[in-house]
């Protein structure tokens, strides 16, 4: 008996390998930069205000201020992501999407004058979806994972939001967090009405 499961095809590991290529692809990138590009490429996160910084709301979730900065990013991003997957990778890809453009525009309109970069945007939008989405599916599977998100994350969300650092984008953290709220409004339907696809 394992206590693991192990099958390719469970939608659990498809999930988890879902979340760990995006991850590998962050790392890769932030290696690349760090040592070829001499932190260059962090130039084209989000510039509000800036039509030179528009498309950084596509990269912005790529790009990191050192390895230090990812790897704060990369336990939250994993979990929060996996937990999102684990309806699968459609329902995943369009929460990423929605809050990546979202909250990524309300930043790009609203936020002080700087370079806005990092996946944190996308781990308090996860945050925000899975605080919300199992209130609004009705479903007891989604508010105990809510619980267990507020426990486990709640910390994080309300420090994250609050503007205590100039060198931390609080404004992204926000504005994830309610993308990710919009988000489960949205995208998330209650259990007696899904349609299998």
């Amino acid at each position: 008996m394992a206590l693991v499961e192990t099958d390719p095809e469970s939608p659990v590991v498809q999930a988890l390998q879902m979340i760990v290529v995006v991850l590998a692809l962050m790392w890769v990138i932030e290696a690349f930069d760090g040592l070829a590009m001499d932190g260059r490429l962090d130039q084209h996160g989000i510039i509000p205000r800036s039509w030179g910084g528009l498309d950084g709301i596509l990269w912005a979730p790529f790009l990191h201020g050192g390895f230090g900065h990812l790897l704060a990013n990369t336990i939250p991003f994993l979990v929060l992501g996996w937990l999102i997957a684990l309806d699968g990778s459609r329902r995943w890809v369009t929460v990423t999407v929605f809050v990546m453009v979202i909250g990524g525009l309300a930043t790009w309109l609203l936020a002080r004058s700087a370079v806005h970069i990092g996946a944190s945007g996308l781990v308090f939008g996860y945050a925000g979806y899975l605080l919300i989405a199992g209130f609004v599916e009705k479903s007891i599977k989604g508010i105990a994972v809510a619980v267990i998100v507020m426990v486990l994350f709640g910390g994080m969300v309300l420090r994250g939001i609050t503007p205590v650092s100039s060198w931390v984008s609080w404004e992204s953290h926000l504005f994830g967090l309610v993308a990710g709220v919009l988000a489960a409004f949205v995208i998330a339907t209650p259990e007696g009405e899904r349609v299998a696809s």
